[in-house]
């Protein structure tokens, strides 16, 4: 089934060209289907860049999905022009008797930032509590993640010396989880962040579950045992040059904290193409959310908040694991081997 998307919308035309199949509201509005509701908070600074990384995985799916995009009221974005804030995203109020099957919160590079700095963290947090009441699953990215996992579950944030930049491997951690079934035993997964979360926090609640750690990068996905919400601490939505075009950002800004990136460039080369090696996990997971939203959300939106306070969504389908290696031999991937192949590219050509 096709994406939903408003008319006009930027990201339609590169959708086309990669052949995913997206409709406007009144060719949607033509076929007999309940489609699922789904709402975007976009708060990354490139908004058109982030919608088309986010709808290239939402399109995977075989449902067909309504989407409408939210922005903050407190923050402009300065990165896009507000023409396009003005036709595509709508302030939290207007979405305040809404209710939606599921809600998307993106990252923001303001995770160097104490939460209270940020300035639209009040604002957030009242977006977190109307999500609470009628949102049936929330997927949290990055920044986002670590946001509700502290307001919603006291998970501290913790600041790195040196930012954890590159593809890094996680390792699966329940091959039966839903929302991980279909995974391989080690899964690479973009990241991008000055800041982590306080692994024992999050050991120490019992209604979190890891899905997949790495030795480097720690937890890149959490969820509560309904999968309510999704935390996703890395970026398996990035596309292919993202992590590229990061690097030149932060390059140019002078920032001394930020390595090259590890596990991108074949043979560490920015002068090969760098590979796209998450692509398939990414479309897995986002998939198995769609999925699981699906089979589990009520037909009629307005039984959400009852089935909230009675803490009824979905079932209970996953073991709890603590983060390690599933592997008894404790191999490690990518310590001390030469990442990919590749031949580098001469400076003349």
């Amino acid at each position: 089934m096709p994406i939903k998307i408003p008319s006009g919308l930027p990201a339609r035309d590169i959708l086309d060209s990669e052949r995913i199949f997206a409709l406007e509201k009144p060719e949607a509005e033509q076929q007999r289907v309940r489609p699922l509701r789904l709402v975007i908070l976009n708060l990354m600074p490139k908004k058109i860049e982030t919608e088309t990384q986010l709808l290239r995985l939402i399109s995977k799916s075989p449902l067909q999905v309504d989407v409408d995009f939210m922005k903050t009221s407190t923050h402009e974005g300065t990165h896009v022009s507000s023409d396009h804030l003005v036709k595509f995203y709508e302030n939290p109020d207007e979405f305040a008797d809404n209710y939606y099957d599921g809600l998307v919160i993106t990252g923001a590079p303001v995770e160097h930032l104490d939460f209270e700095q940020v300035d639209y963290w009040p604002e957030f947090k009242e977006i977190v509590d109307w999500a609470s009441r009628h949102v049936f699953s929330t997927m949290y990215l990055c920044w986002g993640a670590m946001g509700a996992l502290n307001y919603r579950y006291g998970v501290r944030k913790e600041l790195l010396d040196e930012k954890i930049f590159g593809v890094f491997p996680q390792y699966l951690q329940d091959e039966y989880c839903f929302l991980t079934n279909g995974f391989d035993e080690i899964a690479l997964q973009p990241h991008s962040r000055l800041a982590g979360v306080n692994e024992a926090d999050v050991a120490a609640n019992p209604d979190l579950q890891v899905l997949t750690w790495g030795p480097q990068s720690g937890p890149g996905l959490i969820a509560t045992r309904d999968f309510s919400e999704v935390f996703a601490l890395g970026h398996w939505e990035y596309g292919k040059y993202t992590l590229a075009e990061e690097y030149k950002r932060d390059m140019d800004k002078g920032m001394t904290n930020v390595p090259f990136p590890r596990n991108y460039f074949p043979d560490d080369n920015p002068n090969v193409e760098p590979l796209f090696s998450w692509r398939a996990h990414a479309n897995l997971l986002w998939r198995n959310w769609l999925n699981w939203v699906y089979q589990t959300t009520p037909y009629d939106l307005r039984e959400v908040p009852q089935l909230r306070a009675e803490k009824r969504l979905g079932t209970e389908r996953s073991i709890r694991h603590a983060p390690g290696s599933p592997r008894a031999d404790g191999f490690a991937p990518f310590e001390g081997r030469r990442y990919g192949m590749g031949r580098a590219i001469p400076e003349s050509a």
